[in-house]
């Protein structure tokens, strides 16, 4: 059977009620998506499915094979940056699955409100960094919100523009958060 995992089609000979998350760990070599409960509680195992988070211990591969895979493996967001510099992991073994639902949390709320957070962040953390997973999503909003290209708008002809100045650079090191 075929797969679309993080942009490449990958060919796996597997039972089709296979759970997408031993295909990847066992078959693939993709251990970055964990094995928590096995029971699609704690979100260790969030994979996106066509950009929505879902948990790969209790979805069938056969559910998979005309949807696009992303693993952590090929997550490229900005949310992995904030999670550095905000800190966030301590023991780190659910952070991958942390990463994967924030960034789909993002996808759908550029700018999302606490309120919106503990909605959609059903991920278990043995370690309770729930606070800093929060200022986290928070640092990623703001660094998707300062990359993202200003609305359009209709100068008449005639009229001068000045580009706007970027706004400074802020770094835990000069006290800025």
């Amino acid at each position: 059977m075929k797969l679309n995992i993080n942009g490449q089609e990958r060919e796996v000979d597997v039972a089709l009620e296979t759970p997408l998350l031993w295909v990847l760990r066992d078959h693939l070599g993709m251990t970055g998506t964990k094995f928590g409960c096995g029971v699609g509680v704690c979100g260790a195992c969030t994979v996106h499915l066509d950009g929505r988070a879902v948990r790969s211990c209790v979805m069938p591969v056969v559910a998979v094979t005309s949807m696009e895979i992303r693993t952590i493996e090929g997550l490229d967001h900005l949310v992995q940056a904030a999670w550095i510099e905000e800190r966030v992991p301590q023991c780190g073994y659910c952070q991958s699955g942390q990463l994967m639902a924030a960034a789909a949390l993002l996808a759908e709320k550029p700018a999302p409100t606490d309120a919106d957070i503990d909605a959609s962040m059903t991920n278990l953390c043995r370690c309770a960094t729930y606070q800093r997973i929060r200022r986290g999503i928070h640092h990623a909003a703001a660094h998707l919100a300062a990359a993202a290209p200003p609305p359009a708008t209709t100068v008449p002809a005639g009229v001068p523009t000045v580009p706007a100045e970027p706004a400074p650079a802020t770094s835990p090191a000069a006290g800025g958060r």
